[in-house]
């Protein structure tokens, strides 16, 4: 048995940025092992944006790990806590969602989180089913449990504080409200980002003060790196694989990272156990298996997580018939636009550049062309007529001007 917690705890720990309380976990392992008895993982997620990318499925990944070690997953959607907004990270008061925009993007999770976890194994809660009748005096007993000076501690309040920021009253309420929701559903483990530590305490803390007989174990994940391998994944950076992308566009995508970066996103996104990961490399170290074959391997493995078994053997044929022979794809998305549209707009408007400004920058690099001429204008005026447009390597789009 010993061995199979050891082999539980190095899955577990395998990239995680730190864990407060392991030996809770450690417990929670042995009991499973000796009686059978699962526990609860809980994780929450709140629905502030319709879509995702592979960033965001780093914790559904360590997520699945528990679920093969006695975990049972509490996957929390917080449609009441996404209605005061997370203060976590910004720097004034975000804007209030409506419960239809809420409800809206809860379902891009839905629709995505089961071709990860195992749904023998997880349940999908909203927090709004308990917090909606907490009413005035379960909230106000629920914030005697902590201090105003101990919030200002939190260093998004500080600064903001320092900086005579405003900083509404409800959202001194989102930490405690995500920390009453480890309360109501009794969680063993509670997993989140780095950036939620002071959230994710705060369900320890609340637990002790409700006296339900536990104080969760904590465990964060790090901030998954995007395509350039420096800065966060975020769409705002265009640095992201989103878990909608088409099937062909994930697999160059994932082709596109370092060799470096490969083994990070092995770490936090594959399916494969640690010992296989650490034979990969090895392989690699002494020549015996060539770096473009593994990233090959991990392109296979995500793309088929999302788009279904075979698809990543698709892609990476497309794949080659495009980058080894040089052929535009069979199949590329179609925008119409009016005759006399701005080149730089309709660029911005297919999603192949984020902005005007980017579309000259890249027009000025030699990184666009139009039905395989190398474009040079930044003042183009498309036409009446259909062109094939092509950004960078990976990216083609068919315009067509009527």
């Amino acid at each position: 048995m010993e061995d199979k917690i050891k082999i539980a705890l190095d899955e577990i720990s395998r990239g995680t940025a730190e864990i407060i309380d392991m030996e809770a976990i450690k417990k929670l392992l042995s009991k499973f092992y000796t009686t059978g008895e699962r526990f609860e993982v809980k994780a929450g997620f709140d629905p502030t944006a319709p879509d995702l990318h592979l960033g965001h499925t780093v914790l559904l990944q360590k997520l699945a790990t528990f679920q093969q070690f006695g975990g049972n997953v509490l996957f929390l959607i917080g449609d009441f806590t996404a209605t005061i907004g997370d203060p976590t990270g910004k720097s004034e008061t975000r804007k209030v969602l409506t419960k239809e925009q809420v409800l809206e993007n809860a379902q891009s999770y839905k629709d995505q989180v089961f071709k990860i976890l195992n749904p023998d194994y997880t349940k999908v809660v909203f927090n709004s089913s308990w917090l909606d009748t907490l009413g005035a005096g379960g909230l106000i007993a629920l914030s005697r449990n902590f201090t105003v000076a101990r919030m200002i501690e939190r260093d998004d309040f500080t600064n903001r504080y320092k900086s005579n920021t405003p900083i509404a009253i409800s959202e001194f309420l989102y930490p405690l409200l995500q920390g009453y929701d480890s309360v109501h559903l009794k969680s063993d483990v509670e997993l989140g980002g780095t950036d939620q530590k002071f959230n994710l305490l705060m369900g320890r803390t609340l637990q002790k003060a409700y006296n339900i007989g536990k104080e969760q174990a904590v465990l964060m994940m790090p901030i998954l790196e995007g395509l350039d391998g420096v800065q966060k994944m975020s769409k705002s950076l265009g640095n992201y694989i989103g878990v909608t992308d088409d099937a062909n566009n994930m697999f160059g995508k994932i082709l596109s990272i370092s060799d470096t970066l490969m083994w990070r996103y092995y770490e936090l996104l594959s399916s494969k156990s640690l010992n296989d990961i650490n034979q990969l490399k090895l392989n690699v170290e002494n020549g015996t298996i060539h770096p473009k074959a593994v990233k090959d391997n991990l392109a296979l493995e995500i793309v088929d997580r999302f788009h279904g078994a075979g698809a990543g053997e698709k892609a990476k044929e497309e794949f080659i018939k495009i980058f080894s022979n040089k052929d535009i794809p069979t199949e590329i998305p179609e925008f119409t636009f009016s005759d006399g549209i701005w080149i730089c707009q309709a660029l911005v408007e297919s999603n192949l550049v984020a902005s005007t400004s980017q579309a000259r920058r890249d027009i000025g690099a030699g990184g666009v062309k139009i039905n395989q001429e190398k474009l040079t204008d930044d003042k183009l005026n498309l036409n009446i007529g259909e062109y094939i447009v092509q950004k960078g390597k990976k990216s083609f789009a068919k315009f067509i001007i009527g």
